[in-house]
């Protein structure tokens, strides 16, 4: 059912406004000022990250069965969900909105027609440049299939509503409806989104994957698994190569395709020396979420994170150069799982069979870094299955299958890259070297990695290389950087016992992935 809004007594509509405009809009109504570069820049307040605890999947007999319910995927009634929603056409009655319509997905036969309403500008603005923009004539037959409805100044009551706190982000699949309201980050739109697609796509047999993707010079096509903050925009983002999408993507029986027309970079540190597409990206029309600017120049600081770690950065993907349009290309060749290891004991990068790949995609081992979530302020080691565990409403072995079919049926080579800590843990080692990551991962796009030697982890059982160009050889195997064997033994060890631990919560999974795990040996 989509949400009708000419029934709903509102104040003015205005409906897919080209850029200038909703900046325009934005800046009349003191919703963010122009940096020096012409990007908008916008605070989003009290909240600077995703509110996870906060989000509901209204409990609904056609999806009752499917939903992996729990802590991640949380119940609301349908009774709860039709008040909120009451709420929400009480309180849009003297508003004026802004609409976007448009698509989720490059793919035409995949892609999903969905409208977002927005009470501010400047949202509109952020969807507009994130999701696929139709064009005029496919905007004259645009029917959507999905509404989402977001409305920061919409506040929950707890004990009326049935929410946690007075954010709330609800999907109801069978009203094909999302409600958002009391939070100003952006981002829950983009995710919602995602997490409709996520639950929509394995009943079409296709792979919904929290991944970048680019495509060499020879069609080559790459994926880059990981949560906020591991490097998917960053290390995606290569001028030798095409820009498929940085967060986003599907797989079907014709190969890969980008959800989404945008990019969502984090801007923290950001340099154009070491990131010159996503530095050249931000201009006019793009989005500056909670950067710092210079109130005399209106330079943009990304090296103050004095309002979160989190700061961000949208933009259409079409003013990166070479950039995919549409976002569609092959079947990969290489997949790179990404994590931020806190506890530094992972090596730089190794090699993965089959069955570690689904391991270690079921784990989702990572870090969750300062900002990307309320709460967080410095990083803490967490498991995010299939490296997005929060978007994800079906049981986790519905990916980690169609993973594992995947990469046996296209014979893919899988690569986990840890772009943590080497060296000691977090406060004591050091964050892995961006030029030292780009160069093993460049090995394992153009091959070269494979005419090394590889020699398995005594206590992971990953394959560690002993030679990549351009990378000094003993950072490539990580005791080999701590001063103190005794604690890098006992870290390792640590950390073995978190996946063993943490695996545990699995049921139905095959002898041969469960034994691919850790170890416990050490020479």
């Amino acid at each position: 059912m989509e949400a009708k809004l000419q029934h709903l007594k509102i104040g003015r509509v205005s409906n897919n406004l080209p850029v200038s405009q909703l900046v325009e809009i934005a800046l009349e109504r003191k919703e963010g000022v122009l940096a020096s570069s012409g990007a908008l820049q916008v605070n989003t307040g009290k909240y600077t990250g995703r509110s996870p605890r906060d989000k509901f999947i209204v409990q609904e007999p056609p999806v009752m069965d499917h939903i992996d319910w729990g802590a991640v995927n949380q119940p609301i009634s349908e009774l709860q969900f039709e008040r909120l929603y009451q709420k929400a056409q009480d309180y849009m009655s003297d508003k004026d909105l802004f609409v976007f319509d448009g698509y989720a997905g490059a793919d035409s036969e995949y892609r999903l027609p969905i409208r977002i309403v927005n009470e501010y500008a400047w949202h509109n603005l952020f969807v507009r440049q994130l999701f696929v923009r139709p064009t005029q004539e496919e905007l004259q037959t645009h029917s959507a299939e999905f509404t989402v409805i977001a409305l920061p100044g919409l506040k929950a009551d707890p004990e009326v509503d049935g929410t946690r706190s007075e954010t709330f982000i609800c999907l109801s699949f069978e009203r094909k409806l999302v409600l958002i309201g009391g939070t100003e980050y952006a981002g829950e739109m983009k995710k919602s989104i995602f997490s409709v697609l996520n639950y929509l796509l394995p009943f079409r047999d296709v792979f919904p994957m929290h991944c970048s993707a680019n495509v060499g010079e020879k069609d080559d096509v790459a994926l880059f698994f990981g949560l906020s903050g591991t490097g998917k925009t960053t290390l995606s983002a290569d001028t030798n190569r095409r820009l498929i999408g940085d967060d986003e993507h599907g797989w079907t029986d014709q190969g890969v395709y980008n959800f989404e027309g945008g990019c969502y970079a984090k801007c923290a540190n950001l340099s154009e020396e070491k990131e010159p597409q996503i530095w050249q990206a931000i201009r006019y029309g793009s989005v500056l979420e909670n950067v710092v600017l210079d109130p005399e120049t209106g330079r943009a600081d990304y090296n103050d994170t004095r309002t979160t770690e989190n700061t961000r950065a949208a933009y259409p993907i079409d003013v990166i150069p070479g950039a995919v349009i549409p976002g569609k290309a092959g079947h990969p060749n290489v997949i790179i799982f990404l994590t931020a290891d806190a506890f530094g004991v992972l090596p730089p990068i190794s090699k993965l069979t089959k069955e570690q790949a689904m391991y270690h995609f079921l784990s989702g081992y990572t870090s969750k870094l300062a900002g990307t979530e309320r709460g967080v302020t410095e990083p803490e080691a967490t498991f995010s299955t299939c490296f997005g565990a929060p978007f994800l409403p079906l049981h986790p072995t519905v990916y980690a299958r169609l993973l594992g079919d995947k990469i046996e049926k296209h014979q893919v080579k899988v690569y986990l890259v840890n772009t943590g800590w080497s060296g000691g843990p977090y406060g004591v080692g050091k964050r892995m070297n961006l030029t030292f990551t780009r160069a093993m991962v460049t090995a394992a796009l153009n091959g070269s990695i494979e005419q090394a030697t590889f020699t398995a982890d005594p206590i992971f059982g990953v394959l560690c290389p002993d030679f990549v160009e351009g990378v000094p050889s003993n950072i490539l195997v990580p005791r080999h950087t701590w001063q103190d064997q005794d604690a890098y033994k006992k870290a390792a060890l640590d950390l073995a016992e978190r996946f063993t631990r943490n695996f545990e919560k699995f049921s139905n999974i095959e002898k041969e992935i469960i034994t691919a795990g850790p170890k416990f040996l050490f020479r």
